[in-house]
C-alpha cells in the first residue's frame, strides 16, 4: 500500500440515528412492560428490519435522584438496535432507533412513538453514523 492511501480510501455513511425525547405521555401507557415490549417487536416489523433477539424489558427503579423509574427496553436488530426507556411519573419517554440502513422515515418513526404513547411533544435528533465509513475492506 502506497504511503497517504488510507486517507484516499473511498468512504460511505454506515448509517442513521433517530433519537426520540416525547413529553405528556399516557401514564397507563408508559408504565405497561407489555406495551414497551410491543414496541420493540412491532416497530422492526414496520421497518421492515430483521430481529436478532427477543425484546428485554427490565424495571428500572427509582433511583432517587432525577429518575423516578419506569421500564427500559431493548431489541437487537441486524441493523443494530432500538431502545425505549419510560418515566411515567414524569410522562416522559425516551428512545433510539440505530440503523446501518440509510433512509430511515424520521416521520414514520416519530409519529409511531407519539402515537403509541400518546406523547403532546415531541423532540428529535437525526444524526448520520459513521460518516467515514470505509466502502471496502481494508484486510
Amino acid at each position: 500500500m502506497l504511503e497517504g492511501a488510507e486517507n484516499q480510501q473511498k468512504t460511505i455513511q454506515f448509517g442513521e440515528h433517530i433519537t426520540i425525547d416525547g413529553y405528556g405521555g399516557d401514564p397507563g401507557l408508559l408504565n405497561n412492560k407489555e406495551k414497551v415490549s410491543f414496541v420493540l417487536s412491532d416497530l422492526p416489523k414496520k421497518l421492515g428490519m430483521k430481529t436478532l433477539s427477543v425484546p428485554m424489558v427490565v424495571s428500572a427503579p427509582d433511583n432517587g435522584i432525577k429518575d423516578p423509574g419506569g421500564w427500559s427496553g431493548v431489541v437487537i436488530i441486524a441493523e443494530s438496535h432500538i431502545s425505549v426507556h419510560t418515566f411515567p411519573k414524569r410522562r416522559f419517554a425516551s428512545a433510539d432507533v440505530y440503523s446501518c440502513r440509510n433512509g430511515l422515515d424520521v416521520k414514520k418513526i416519530v409519529a409511531y412513538f407519539t402515537k403509541t404513547f400518546k406523547l403532546f411533544d415531541v423532540e428529535t435528533h437525526f444524526i448520520r453514523r459513521g460518516t467515514r465509513y470505509p466502502a471496502e475492506n481494508l484486510l
